[in-house]
């Protein structure tokens, strides 16, 4: 059977390297031929038994009434045989007589026209003998197939003794040339209709595909760099144009996600870059003897710890931002929200330092989330109130719940946001007053980060704002 297994993986390998287009011409002609071959076979099969029955039928016909007139009387088989036989014999018809013993008792052909009998096979003699009816079979004839006939003949129509039988021969030239004749109709209909099948399906597949070609050539050029290209479709509602309109959505996804990924990295490039140049600076100060004069040393030392602790300011929250997209990032737990504000407040007015701090108390409810992510939002949020309103400014920390959600909030009197700042406030490295942000120590990133947690809980966080009227930032959380 290795040669079975070769052919096997040959045909394979064959099939694997066929076109998507060649496979489904391939596929549908081939069920094409399948099906007009067995219609074909079922009507010929069925003109072929048409044609056998009626002539059969036709031959028991035309024998009945002279087998009748000539047994009439009681006359004896062997005195009326020869008379019978040449009675049924005509130019396409030979008759032979069989006595009960089987015997041939007559051979009714005379001229040369007429077809000659068919050899007697003793079998289905024996079964005429018998009694059976409708007895008929094919045999070999000088010109070409015969069929034969076998009849019962009794002395008087009904009667129970069988006294011979009469065969008759008749040759099926004629059925066979019809059957030629619906052999090539049919061979001749089915070779055309797969001609036609396969130029229709060609232009089918190639009309059906021509949108696969042109996604997969829009993929290239967007491989190629070219993340501007879309399919672009006219708009269609079967599987190909919803393909083409999922795949425009997610190209458009791509390039928004590579232009937001492209400004993260040059801005964290830029935020990164300018306590490293300090750092730089005041190396190369205290490289060219600096440490020499102990006051400017040390000068130069707090404002390199400064720069550090800034820069391990930006790698925790870059670190916070990248772990949020990990599916493990979440160590839900359920939080009883009173204890933790509570545990929480002693370090919120260490961070507040002059500023006012009141809280505003609401019901007792309790979130299934990640205590130490939820502790960052609301230090975040605190810290960004702080740096945003004046020493003796006031802050505010409440809750409040409903059906389904708890509301946290987080608001100051200080000095706003400006409206065209509203919408970007929570995108990674924006600052409003960039100058003031830098000044005071801020990256950019801890709005970002309180965004990012916050969905990360399938929640929502907004902000109400006008300048010089403070800002006040609500996140919404599901109740456990």
């Amino acid at each position: 059977m290795a040669w079975a297994t070769v052919f096997g993986q040959t045909m394979r390998k064959l099939w694997n390297s066929l076109s998507l287009r060649s496979r489904l011409t391939v596929l549908s002609v081939g069920l094409l031929a399948s099906l007009l071959s067995a219609l074909g076979g079922v009507l010929y099969v069925n003109l072929r038994r048409f044609l056998l029955d009626s002539t059969a039928l036709r031959l028991r016909a035309q024998a009945k009434p002279v087998i009748e007139r000539e047994l009439a009387g009681g006359a004896a088989l062997d005195t009326v045989a020869a008379d019978l036989s040449r009675a049924l014999t005509s130019r396409d018809t030979t008759a032979t007589i069989f006595d009960r013993c089987g015997k041939l008792l007559a051979d009714g052909r005379r001229l040369p026209e007429e077809p000659a009998p068919a050899p007697p096979r003793a079998r289905f003699v024996s079964r005429a003998l018998g009694g059976e009816k409708e007895l008929t079979y094919q045999a070999p004839h000088d010109l070409g197939r015969a069929l034969v006939a076998l009849i019962p003949l009794r002395r008087a129509p009904g009667a129970r003794e069988v006294v011979g039988v009469a065969q008759l021969t008749t040759p099926l030239t004629q059925a066979d040339q019809i059957l030629a004749g619906q052999r090539r109709m049919i061979t001749l209909g089915v070779v055309v209709t797969l001609v036609a099948g396969i130029i229709g399906e060609l232009w089918l597949t190639r009309s059906a595909l021509a949108p696969l070609r042109k996604v997969i050539e829009t993929i290239r050029l967007m491989a190629a760099g070219d993340l501007q290209q879309r399919v672009q479709l006219p708009q269609a509602g079967d599987e190909v144009g919803e393909l083409a309109q999922a795949f425009d959505h997610m190209a458009g996804n791509l390039e928004a996600a590579f232009d937001t990924q492209s400004r993260f990295v040059s801005a964290a490039a830029h935020e990164l870059r300018t306590p490293l140049t300090a750092l730089q600076g005041s190396l190369e100060v205290l490289q060219r003897g600096s440490q020499d004069d102990p006051a400017a040393a040390r000068a130069l030392l707090r404002g390199m710890h400064r720069e550090v602790v800034r820069l391990n300011r930006l790698t925790e929250q870059l670190l916070a931002l990248t772990r949020l997209d990990a599916p493990q990032a979440l160590q839900r737990q359920s939080i009883a929200i009173i204890p933790f504000i509570d545990e929480l407040l002693p370090h919120v007015r260490y961070l507040l330092g002059e500023h006012q701090l009141r809280v505003v108390r609401g019901p007792a409810a309790h979130l299934l989330a990640d205590a130490d992510l939820l502790t960052q939002v609301l230090f975040n949020l605190v810290d960004n109130a702080a740096q945003h309103t004046h020493g003796d400014g006031r802050i505010e920390l409440g809750w409040q719940t409903d059906a389904q959600n708890l509301t946290l909030w987080v608001a100051d009197d200080g000095e706003g946001i400006a409206p065209d700042d509203l919408p970007h406030i929570f995108e990674a490295f924006y600052r409003g007053d960039r100058s003031r942000s830098r000044r005071r120590g801020g990256s950019g990133l801890g709005l970002a980060v309180v965004r990012g947690i916050v969905e990360a809980h399938s929640g929502q966080v907004t902000v109400d704002s006008r300048p010089g009227q403070g800002a006040r930032f609500t996140v919404r959380l599901p109740l456990a």
